[in-house]
């Protein structure tokens, strides 16, 4: 998937909040979880975004999951 400009730089800045919740399961300064909603919703988008334009590779991600289960 092709990215804006803006989106990238966006997930450029978030990206180090995002290695830190996923790999340490915590927050380690307050300024992070201020941004998690907003971390949260850009992740969102782009999930969306991605959806769209790739609706098999979604469906098969999701059917993979649930055999993994």
């Amino acid at each position: 998937m092709k990215l804006d400009n803006a989106t990238f730089r966006q997930l450029r800045r978030v990206a180090p909040v995002i290695d830190d919740v996923l790999n340490a399961r915590e927050v380690e300064h307050a300024d992070q979880a201020v941004g998690l909603d907003s971390i949260a919703q850009l992740c969102s988008q782009l999930f969306d975004a991605y959806r769209d334009k790739h609706p098999d590779e979604i469906a098969q991600a999701r059917f993979d999951a649930l055999e993994a289960q």
